[in-house]
């Protein structure tokens, strides 16, 4: 640490541990030294390095496990908000190899409480899609989809495992997102998706309602529970 810089210490320290995060020395999931051994070997004062630390966690580059210590976290995603998001392709952008598993596909009809949400008429059949959305085999996020059958007649699960979804509306369908509007609330992890997402139950994540259209047409109803540790989400206002 230069102590004769205007640099606060706390920053200094979180300068270098990412430095030797991204250099390597520290990979994913391996353990920090502790607040006692960052306070001997840095000569610092253990409040100096617990708000360096707390910062790291803050911004995605740690995590504690209590009882444990602390650990590299694994990357973080930005998804932006100002241009229409695909999963797969953001995940290909950013060098990661994004994969699906459909863990339920079934024909229903909706209740009056969907209805509304879709804009249908109770009782019209639907697909109902749950899929695990993944990056390097890492389940990031646990997502259930509405498909007016109507609109998507012939569909089956082989379809969804076998391409991303919006490429099979458009092949198949000749059905395209020309707009979607997404609404996004902060929620807690359900025992369910827990279970598939490798996370505790009751884990803060991001609830994100999507809506999708085809011109005016409703295509795809969308609610998606995103792990609260692995996202970012950006908005640019002009």
């Amino acid at each position: 640490m230069d102590k004769t810089s205007r640099v606060p210490r706390y920053l200094q320290l979180m300068e270098e541990l990412i430095k030797q995060i991204q250099d390597g020395k520290y990979q994913v999931h391996d353990k920090l030294p502790s607040e006692r051994e960052l306070c001997d070997l840095y000569e610092l004062s253990r409040i100096t390095v617990r708000q360096a630390l707390q910062e790291l966690e803050r911004e995605g580059y740690i995590y504690k496990e209590h009882g444990k210590g602390t650990f590299v976290a694994s990357k973080t995603y930005d998804q932006d908000l100002v241009k229409l998001y695909s999963f797969t392709e953001a995940m290909k952008e950013q060098g990661r190899q994004p994969s699906t598993k459909v863990l339920s596909f079934r024909e229903l009809e909706i209740d009056e409480h969907l209805a509304k949400q879709m804009k249908l008429k109770p009782k019209e059949e639907v697909f109902q899609v749950i899929r695990l959305r993944l990056a390097d085999e890492e389940p990031l996020m646990y997502e259930t989809s509405y498909l007016p059958k109507r609109i998507f007649r012939h569909l089956t699960a082989s379809d969804l495992v076998e391409r991303p979804m919006y490429d099979v509306f458009q092949a198949d369908y000749h059905v395209f997102v020309t707009k979607a509007v997404e609404q996004f609330s902060a929620t807690l992890v359900r025992s369910d998706e827990a279970e598939h997402l490798n996370v505790a139950n009751n884990n803060p994540a991001m609830l994100v309602r999507r809506y999708a259209y085809h011109h005016d047409t409703l295509i795809e109803y969308t609610v998606s529970v995103a792990r609260g540790d692995k996202f970012h989400y950006t908005v640019e206002l002009d």
